[in-house]
Formats: C-alpha cells, structure tokens, sequence
C-alpha cells in the first residue's frame, strides 16, 4: 500500500499568459498589411535569424507604417496593466515575422538585459498557418492565432511558432517591453 506524504506537494506552475484584442483592428491590420506589402528590401533597417531560406525578423523605423502606433501604443498600455508598471516610461522594440507557406519559427527566447514582457500582434492569419507554442518545463501552451490578438507572456518563456500549412503567408508584429532608459 503506498501512501501520500504529508510533506508540502511540489506543484509546477505554468509562466502567467496574458491576452487582449486591439480595438479597431480590422480597419488597422489592413492599413498595416497594404503598407508592408508596398515596401521594398531595402525599407528594412535590418534582417536577423535567417532560417530555412528566410529572414525570421524583420526590422523596421516604426515612422514607416503609421498604423503599427497604434498597436505598440496599445501593447504597452497593456504592459503597464499586466507589469503594474503605473506611469514610469517604457520602451517597445519590436520586428515583422512574415511566414510564408511550409515555413515555421525555432524555438527562442525574447530575453534581453531588461526586457519585462514579451507578444506579438497578429496582422494577417489565414487559417492553418501555425499556432505559437509557448513551452513552459513541462507545460505546453498553444495559442491558435487570430487577427487582432495580443498574447503576452515573459521574454524568458521559451516559444516556436507551428508551420504555415495554409497557401497564404501569415503576418505577425513581434515585440519585446522594457523601461525606457534613464537617458532617454
């Protein structure tokens, strides 16, 4: 006969996810899509993570496309509610992920010296272009994307992003939110 010790369970708890909907979106996702699809290699400030035949990150001014203001605006005034970070300022560094069919996104981190948050903004989801799989110890936790949404979730939580089996290409805005320097 076995028994259950008195001693104190070990409980293993998943990293806290958080999710939101930018108002407006629709309208938004589509000025945003118009004008991504409208630049050229040479608008991006920079391309990093190259990985089967892609550029995983693509880096933009955010002057360049007006509408992503809205969403970084709306994603950090989510970060202060989620970080409880009341008035003190902070900073959003953020890139495209465009995921074209077959394509998919490694297994990765967001950390940084002082990131506090980390999401991603869906602008374009065809249907069976991936989900995010956030990888938590021994917690999986699939988000199945949706234009529109927000999750966040910490820079440290390990994530990869499902192939695209749809024929269309998937778009997302990734970010990482710190406090803004002291300089600055």
């Amino acid at each position: 006969m076995s028994s259950i010790s008195a001693d104190k369970p070990r409980v293993w708890t998943s990293t806290a996810v958080h999710g939101s909907s930018l108002p407006e979106a629709e309208a938004i996702n589509r000025r945003i899509l118009n004008a991504f699809y409208a630049l050229q290699k040479e608008d991006f400030t920079r391309r990093t993570h190259f990985f089967g035949g892609r550029y995983e990150n693509l880096y933009l001014e955010r002057e360049r496309i007006p509408d992503l203001g809205l969403a970084l605006d709306y994603a950090e005034s989510c970060a202060r509610e989620i970080l409880s970070f009341g008035s003190a300022p902070l900073r959003s560094g953020f890139w495209f992920n465009a995921q074209g069919p077959g394509q998919a996104t490694t297994e990765h981190t967001h950390e940084e010296i002082d990131e506090l948050l980390s999401g991603v903004y869906y602008v374009s989801v065809p249907t069976g272009s991936g989900d995010i799989v956030l990888l938590d110890g021994r917690l999986t936790i699939r988000v199945t994307p949706v234009a529109g949404i927000f999750p966040f979730f910490p820079p440290t939580l390990a994530h990869r992003v499902g192939t695209n089996r749809s024929p269309y290409q998937r778009l997302s805005l990734a970010f990482s939110i710190g406090p803004a320097s002291k300089d600055a």
